[in-house]
């Protein structure tokens, strides 16, 4: 009895233990984060968790926050409901929508901003993946689209990925019939680009 009682409290302990050392990391995202057209399981945000768990051998939780259509303007409040999860690591790739639909950018900036600033308070540590656009709007457009990333990444000083899509944008194998969002393979090379990124702050 007294060696039954013994195992399961060292199995508890193990259990304690283990998930004191699992971090989390929140992909605050859209459609493209969500795994539109894709299954949850192939999106990118839980190819990086498998990514993580095993090449570098660590307990890791990814919550993928990904919403189809959503904007800058939406995303501090879903930010304020997943922060009860307590993440340790908040991976923020929003503002695609506002660029395609050509968007105040100004109004833009300020809602990237309130996220972060809000992301920051909780302690974690905040990352920012950027996008670009084509020139649907004109070249003066896509290039402040391009420039409210980096201001934002200056001010703050985050740990900054240009180009959430790189090699995966306009690379038809890639994505799926609208040509906007990727495909399984297109998940594939992003989690591979996204992992390269963060590995270092797991």
């Amino acid at each position: 009895m007294k060696k039954t009682i013994l195992i399961l409290f060292l199995l508890t302990l193990q259990f304690i233990y283990a998930n004191s050392n699992t971090k989390t990391i929140l992909f605050l995202g859209d459609s493209l984060t969500e795994g539109l057209g894709v299954s949850k399981q192939s999106a990118y945000p839980n190819l990086v968790q498998n990514l993580i768990q095993t090449k570098l051998n660590k307990n890791i939780k990814a919550i993928n926050a990904g919403v189809s259509g959503s904007t800058t303007n939406d995303g501090l409040s879903r930010l304020k409901w997943y922060l009860k999860r307590k993440p340790d690591i908040i991976f923020v790739a929003l503002g695609a929508n506002d660029g395609l639909r050509g968007l105040d950018l100004k109004q833009s900036q300020k809602n990237l901003e309130e996220i972060i600033n809000y992301a920051l308070k909780s302690k974690a540590k905040v990352l920012l993946a950027g996008m670009l656009i084509p020139p649907n709007y004109g070249p003066k457009y896509s290039q402040d689209f391009k420039k409210m990333y980096e201001n934002i990444q200056s001010k703050y000083n985050l740990k900054f990925m240009p180009f959430l899509l790189k090699d995966v944008a306009g690379v038809q194998k890639l994505n799926q019939a609208d040509g906007i969002h990727p495909n399984e393979k297109g998940h594939e090379l992003i989690a591979k680009e996204v992992y390269e990124f963060l590995k270092e702050e797991i």
